[in-house]
């Protein structure tokens, strides 16, 4: 794109390449230094990433934007999107009564990270609401993506008036790297996993993980697993929805240290479970734009 940016703004997902993004461009080594980092907030992190957050604004040299859409958490229990409508927006796993197996229809990194972040850079140029962008404005949208995953998560903005920067990526960074990086610098201190608590793309590693050092969130996996069921959105999919792949409850699945999933001895259906033969493959390459868990 021609010309300078009006606007530079690292996209802070709380996660382990976009905080260690913030962090090299609050020490220089990622230049320029940005205006603004935007945290688009849906409101069903772990609280281990709002902590995080609010650790990183005291390190950073330019300010952090909280931005939300709604609550994702909410919207799932009253069966709505980000803006109120009566549709799903998470990609949950289907099984039907005739033993058919699927998954919703994925719009909620669109919904719930990208719009509000979008509308922000909107507000942060000063552009009115349904104002028309003027020709050459734009805004550099940096994005904390490493280049283990940047064959699947590198994507360039749909808008014309923002432009995508993988400033690791020119870096030649590894997730690993990202972390070596951070624990030179802060010790034993820790980075968090940022997504959704019960977000479906969780590998099985992920799960158990959170089973076993985050029980809050756990349960709280749990009740929303179990709402999927009781909701009368199960309906229009023809079918039960299921956070897990596996497309049992939560509470009747356990992990072993490989990532696979092994049903308990009273779990039904079994014939229609989908297991990987060994572990189970991160399912975040398939995630859009590149926005979650980063």
């Amino acid at each position: 794109m021609a010309g300078e940016p009006e606007l530079t703004v690292i996209s802070l997902g709380g996660g382990v390449q976009s905080s260690v993004l913030a962090l090299m461009a609050a020490e220089g080594a990622v230049k320029p230094m940005p205006d603004y980092a935007i945290f688009a907030d849906t409101g069903w992190e772990p609280e281990g990433v709002y902590r995080h957050i609010d650790w990183l604004e005291g390190q950073l040299p330019f300010p952090v934007r909280r931005v939300s859409q709604s609550n994702i958490r909410e919207d799932i229990l009253a069966g709505v999107n980000s803006t109120g409508q009566p549709f799903n927006s998470v990609p949950f796993y289907v099984r039907s009564p005739n033993g058919k197996t699927g998954i919703a229809k994925r719009q909620c990194t669109r919904e719930y990270k990208l719009a509000p972040i979008h509308e922000e850079l909107k507000y942060l140029l000063g552009l009115g609401y349904r104002q028309r962008i003027p020709e050459n404005l734009f805004a550099e949208l940096w994005i904390g993506i490493s280049t283990d995953e940047a064959h699947f998560r590198m994507k360039d903005s749909r808008d014309a008036w923002i432009e995508h920067r993988w400033p690791l990526v020119e870096q030649v960074m590894t997730r690993e790297d990202c972390h070596e990086w951070f624990a030179e610098r802060f010790g034993t201190r820790t980075l968090p996993r940022s997504a959704c608590i019960g977000c479906p793309y969780h590998t099985d590693i992920e799960w158990a993980t959170m089973k076993e050092e985050d029980p809050d969130s756990w349960a709280d996996a749990i009740f929303i697993d179990a709402a999927l069921r009781r909701s009368a959105r199960a309906v229009r999919f023809d079918g039960e929805m299921y956070l897990h792949r596996s497309r049992l409850p939560l509470a009747q699945a356990t992990f072993n240290s490989s990532g696979q999933v092994r049903p308990h001895s009273h779990a039904t259906n079994l014939a229609s479970l989908e297991l990987a033969p060994n572990s189970q493959p991160s399912l975040f390459e398939e995630e859009c734009e590149g926005l979650c868990g980063v």
